[in-house]
């Protein structure tokens, strides 16, 4: 929550936010543009994290993935007109909690499906919860573009990696992240 202040900046709960606002009667109001700037510093630093972690360990900690569903949901409850580029609508928080939930269920059982048939973890439960966050973010309707992306850039890191070295695993949740982050952008144009 914003304190009041007698300077034209926002600080938020920790102090670890700081945004301009603007001062109404001794209130500091935060606009929607405001709040989806920084939404979107905070999610590209955390995607970047996810990204680097995942490129090195070949794992997507819990710590980062798990708090962008909880933040994605929280913004859709909170401000459903600014995540979905339009007027109000009584299912949007319904879009990104089925976004949320049937994201990390068809990554769940499409790994375990994939391990079953090759013995060897191809997509883990990691990929799933930043799949999951990228539906709580953007909704389901979005989960398609993200995947499509995500695919794409893959299999196109993989073609170059193969090349260059041979056969060897790579990090899908970079690839996601990079399908968030696009989708996510290209919700502010509408």
């Amino acid at each position: 929550m914003a304190q009041k202040v007698s300077h034209p900046v926002a600080i938020f709960e920790h102090g670890f936010v700081m945004i301009p606002a603007r001062r109404q009667k001794d209130e500091i109001t935060v606009t929607e543009q405001q709040i989806w700037v920084a939404a979107t510093v905070a999610l590209t630093a955390v995607l970047l994290a996810i990204s680097v972690v995942d490129l090195r360990h070949f794992r997507i900690p819990d710590a980062l993935s798990l708090p962008l569903i909880v933040a994605g949901l929280l913004l859709a409850w909170a401000l459903p007109d600014m995540l979905t580029g339009g007027p109000p609508r009584q299912s949007a928080f319904a879009d990104h909690l089925v976004g949320a939930s049937g994201g990390f269920l068809l990554f769940a059982a499409l790994g375990e499906v994939i391990f079953r048939r090759t013995g060897q973890e191809a997509l883990g439960l990691g990929d799933a919860k930043l799949f999951a966050a990228a539906g709580a973010w953007l909704g389901w309707q979005a989960l398609p573009a993200v995947l499509l992306i995500a695919s794409l850039g893959g299999i196109g890191f993989a073609l170059i990696l193969r090349h260059r070295h041979g056969p060897s695993p790579i990090a899908f949740g970079p690839w996601i992240a990079l399908g968030f982050i696009v989708m996510w952008l290209s919700s502010a144009a509408r």
